[in-house]
């Protein structure tokens, strides 16, 4: 009965010490508004490149646009939300843009490594944006648009 009253991240986090607390509910936060903002990418990269037949690429840089636009306000408000000194305004959208540029950056290179040089399939890039991007793009959130 005396875990009624905790939240589902305080419950995760009892086995954690105290002073690693804070990032490890922070990663928690990010793994499920990451989580989301990847699927969308990841999924409007395939329904594009496969079934709709566009340019991978292309469909590449038309996931980025649904991604950068739900994880600037997922992040900002949930995942990042107590971290730092709360700076609002130009500064951190400018430091977000530029993270965002940079991870559209990497999947596009995921993309041409994967369909281009190896001659993979379109949903070959998927995995490699799905997991070596965010935790790539987490750190730099964390440490320099949400500082």
């Amino acid at each position: 009965m005396r875990n009624m009253g905790r939240t589902m991240t305080e419950r995760l986090l009892f086995f954690v010490p105290p002073v690693h607390r804070p990032l490890a509910a922070q990663i928690l936060r990010y793994l499920f508004a990451g989580g989301i903002t990847t699927a969308l990418q990841a999924a409007t990269y395939w329904l594009l490149a496969g079934p709709a037949g566009w340019h991978p690429q292309l469909a590449n840089f038309v996931g980025y646009l649904v991604a950068v636009a739900t994880g600037y306000v997922l992040h900002g408000l949930f995942t990042f939300r107590n971290h730092g000194s709360g700076e609002r305004g130009a500064g951190r959208g400018v430091r977000f843009v530029i993270v965002s540029l940079i991870s559209l950056g990497i999947n596009a290179f995921w993309v041409w490594l994967m369909t281009s040089a190896l001659k993979l399939p379109d949903w070959a890039p998927i995995p490699l944006m799905c997991v070596v991007t965010p935790a790539f793009v987490f750190t730099l959130n964390r440490q320099w648009v949400f500082r």
